[in-house]
């Protein structure tokens, strides 16, 4: 893989972390992926796009589907007859190494810290917030009562864990699987920004250093 620049960005839901990672990568120049991802892997598996959607981030949508959907599926897709939760999270992976394969780039979510474990020049940060600040960010983007943003911060919260603990073998937030664990309510939006391409600058500058002694 090349020596591209990958921002993986993991985040609560309601903590900002898509609005800082599309920031990040808006003022360094990097491609930027979110849901994005979810056209690609459509895109290179064959398999229409609904599936990865109802499947983001989500474990258990699919337990073993035999045949079912084929018809989204191209002749040659060797998991034509065999789709399930772990052939969707195989064409997941592969679009994101493509990705990072052609461009430097930030991911949101989907596990992309782990997938790209073996990325030369790799950061990882996860961005959490206090919880009155992510119930008014969902209340206020959804238009839905406060108890009701509560609640689907809970429950995103718990998928997003279900899911990364299950496909990394690692615990979702757990601060040694990342180079940086920083609450956007402490310093803002802006201010998370800052510290996070503050940390990109000196770990790609230590990086570059190193390999050349």
């Amino acid at each position: 893989m090349k020596n591209h620049l990958i921002i993986n960005v993991g985040r609560q839901l309601g903590s900002g972390g898509r609005i800082i990672g599309s920031r990040i990568a808006k003022d360094l120049g990097l491609k930027f992926y979110d849901r994005e991802i979810l056209d690609l892997a459509a895109q290179e598996s064959g398999f229409n796009k609904r599936l990865f959607e109802r499947n983001d981030e989500h474990k258990g949508f699919l337990k073993t589907l035999f045949c079912t959907f084929t018809s989204f599926a191209s002749e040659s897709n060797p998991y034509a007859n065999q789709l399930s939760d772990e052939s969707l999270f195989k064409f997941q992976s592969d679009a994101i190494r493509n990705a990072a394969e052609k461009d430097s780039c930030v991911f949101v979510g989907r596990c992309a810290d782990y997938i790209l474990r073996d990325h030369t020049v790799c950061i990882n940060i996860f961005i959490t917030a206090n919880m009155e600040d992510r119930i008014k960010r969902i209340s206020e983007l959804l238009n839905i009562s406060e108890k009701e943003a509560e609640k689907k911060c809970i429950e995103g919260d718990k998928t997003r864990a279900d899911y990364y603990n299950y496909y990394t073998g690692k615990t979702w937030g757990d601060a040694q699987s990342y180079d940086l664990c920083i609450n956007s309510s402490v310093v803002g939006i802006e201010g998370t920004v800052a510290i996070i391409k503050e940390l990109i600058l000196k770990k790609t500058n230590h990086d570059s250093h190193r390999t050349s002694l």
